[in-house]
């Protein structure tokens, strides 16, 4: 590696993210659409093979704002996915990043030398995963082909039924294809079918063609009634009734305040300890969180998760700017701007359902307001189509900023165990 990428790396303090460097999540999901992990990549770079630099840039960020050593992994049971170069193969630059859960991603055009090979099996021995971007099964060292883990395929191409044939042949039993270039949910079922994960963008927020509506079932009836009465201040004693109708809803309410993403530093037992704890306001938010996430069927989870992860994002960049109590609206906000996709309607007929206040309901409608610029700027990170420098100017804020409040949204939402 060349002393420049050392010098970075041995001088962590004065290491400095570039203010236009946007981070971009894209999910990876099974035939569930449940989400088994995530890559991180440059904003706009989706096709783009990356130099040293960039791919160090990016390396030294998850290491800043994404590692926790206390569970020695990114995120917990889902796999962080990161493209790097040969030269980043280096004891210096993987003791960034755990090697629990981490998956490297190479092109193939790399992957030629010995040298490389050498690495790739020295860091597999350590327990880092592989995944091969770009590559074909049958140029590839048989040695090398031993340590992959996953393999990305262009769902896109009209070769994909060989593509996939060729690796399943040449490749070890555990390889996992992976694809690219999952566009529609024909594609996405078709690599369902073939067992095979997808990294599908933005197709989640995509309706699946002939999606019926669906109605709230009474466990969100139930919630939508317990927040009505937050919102008056109702006794506990009241909501405690209520909420006894539902021993499952209690349950998994207490678990959430109880979550490590809470930090009370106390177990919260009853809804009473809640309150006198939390105050009605902060109860409100974890309410929302389980209308969201009360969903029994007809429903992807990925389209959940990432309404969390939207909400707590957009009350972790809206923090600096905004009283404690508006910026846990933010996080109603971001969460309910979901909600029309997650139950099939129009957004105007959920809140017909729905009792919000007037700034939430107008960043949801308009996406104006007081927070409305926070909402979009969640939505704008979840496409490589958007204009990030722009938006993060009118907000005032950098690059570092919406990356560091985009990988926190991210860690926290592990925490809650969804």
């Amino acid at each position: 590696m060349n002393a420049a990428l050392f010098g970075a790396i041995s001088h962590s303090q004065s290491f400095k993210m570039p203010d236009s460097h946007f981070i971009a999540l894209e999910p990876l999901l099974n035939n569930q659409e449940r989400v088994l992990g995530y890559e991180l990549r440059w904003h706009g770079a989706a096709d783009t093979a990356p130099d040293d630099n960039a791919a160090l840039e990016l390396v030294r960020c998850v290491h800043e704002h994404l590692r926790d050593d206390e569970t020695a992994s990114l995120l917990g049971e889902q796999r962080v996915f990161v493209e790097v170069t040969p030269a980043l193969l280096e004891p210096s630059v993987l003791a960034l990043l755990p090697a629990q859960g981490t998956v490297l991603i190479l092109r193939g055009d790399a992957l030629a030398s010995e040298e490389t090979i050498a690495a790739v099996a020295k860091a597999r021995a350590q327990g880092y995963a592989f995944s091969v971007r770009d590559a074909n099964p049958a140029a590839l060292d048989k040695q090398l082909l031993a340590q992959l883990s996953y393999a990305e395929l262009r769902a896109d191409r009209p070769d994909f039924l060989a593509q996939l044939q060729q690796w399943r042949a040449l490749g070890p039993a555990a390889l996992q294809p992976v694809a690219r270039g999952v566009t529609d949910w024909e594609r996405f079922d078709a690599c369902a079918a073939q067992n095979v994960f997808s990294f599908a963008g933005g197709l989640y927020l995509t309706p699946r063609p002939g999606a019926r509506a669906r109605d709230l079932n009474p466990t969100q009836t139930l919630i939508l009634q317990l927040m009505e009465m937050v919102q008056k201040n109702a006794d506990v004693k009241q909501l405690e009734s209520v909420l006894k109708r539902d021993a499952a809803l209690s349950y998994k309410l207490l678990r959430y305040i109880n979550s490590a993403g809470f930090g009370l530093g106390c177990e919260v037992q009853s809804l009473k300890h809640a309150v006198t704890m939390l105050g009605y306001a902060p109860l409100y938010r974890w309410l929302g969180l389980l209308l969201a996430t009360a969903t029994t069927s007809g429903y992807s989870p990925v389209l959940m998760q990432t309404a969390v992860i939207r909400g707590r994002f957009a009350e972790l960049l809206g923090a600096g700017f905004l009283p404690k109590q508006e910026a846990e609206n933010l996080f109603v906000a971001g969460m309910f701007s979901l909600l029309d996709k997650l139950l099939g309607v129009p957004m105007e007929m959920v809140l017909e359902k729905i009792q919000l206040s007037e700034p939430i309901t107008q960043a949801l409608l308009t996406r104006e307001g007081i927070y409305g610029p926070f909402l979009a700027m969640a939505e704008a990170c979840e496409s490589d189509e958007s204009d990030l420098d722009g938006m993060a100017t009118s907000l005032c804020v950098e690059a570092s900023d919406v990356n560091r409040a985009q990988l926190s949204a991210l860690a926290w939402t592990r925490t809650l165990q969804l």
